[in-house]
């Protein structure tokens, strides 16, 4: 079975407490981006993970998606084995979600491949386990995200529908930890759902991701993008989760207009 996990955005991120547990409270609002890898899970003689496209760092066996397949035979023992092939074209490290999408999109293949009938909520039960953003890629659909960002409520955006949008990714990884390392919860100033049922123009002063101030001292380069992105006209523009990746929204047109950038660094242009 061949499948092609997605990329999200964020529009918008308040960090509104820390929890207990170590983790954040969360309140933001995930947007699926075409922007995919290729996954791959076929029946086999001996269950292997094999891995193309851009590198992952790490050790092959802690991947998410081979997690993703021990994690549900822990349940069904019974299950055969299988070999995962991933072909990684997301960038790492940039705020636009492509670990935890393989990982859901892992589950929903092998919940086919292994004839589990598994339902959407137990698959969201199943990636909740495997990181906070995994459960939003379960139903792939516009939601606001509270708690870890992994309790989830529907939420259309028609204002976006067709809008074009560029996302730029300037070569540069910032860890989930180092983001969150120079964050102070507060309350925010708007609420984030409240905020976005206004027109796109309007979010502007009102959508803001709260670790952009936290990087922005550091690299300069995300404000510098941002700023690139509304001098072409966006309508809106935002770093996307922890960064690094920045993208722009022009809702009415079918594609942004070309920018000049380094050419070390990654683009995905088109449609929402």
């Amino acid at each position: 079975m061949l499948v092609f996990p997605n990329a999200k955005l964020n529009l918008g991120l308040h960090i509104t407490a820390r929890r207990p547990d170590g983790f954040h409270t969360l309140e933001t609002v995930m947007l699926p981006l075409p922007w995919c890898d290729a996954l791959e899970v076929l029946p086999a003689a001996e269950t292997s993970l094999t891995l193309t496209g851009r590198p992952i760092p790490g050790d092959p066996t802690t991947n998410l998606c081979r997690r993703a397949y021990e994690l549900l035979r822990a349940d069904f023992p019974a299950v055969p084995p299988v070999q995962i092939h991933l072909h990684k074209v997301v960038p790492i490290g940039a705020g636009l979600g492509g670990g935890s999408a393989d990982a859901a999109f892992c589950l929903r293949a092998l919940n086919t491949v292994l004839e589990l009938s598994l339902t959407d909520e137990q698959l969201e039960a199943y990636a909740r386990r495997l990181g906070s953003d995994c459960a939003f890629f379960i139903r792939n659909q516009p939601a606001l995200a509270l708690g870890r960002g992994d309790e989830l409520a529907p939420l259309p955006l028609p204002q976006l529908r067709g809008a074009a949008c560029k996302v730029i990714y300037p070569n540069l990884h910032i860890s989930t930890a180092e983001a969150y390392a120079g964050v102070t919860p507060k309350t925010p100033a708007h609420a984030l759902s409240a905020a976005l049922a206004g027109p796109v123009e309007t979010w502007r002063e009102t959508v803001v991701n709260d670790f952009e101030a936290a990087l922005a001292p550091k690299y300069p380069l995300l404000g510098q993008l941002k700023q690139q992105l509304y001098d072409a006209g966006a309508a809106y523009a935002s770093l996307s989760g922890s960064g690094s990746a920045v993208f722009g929204l022009w809702p009415g047109r079918e594609l942004p207009p070309a920018l000049p950038l380094p050419a070390e660094y990654l683009v995905w242009d088109g449609q929402l």
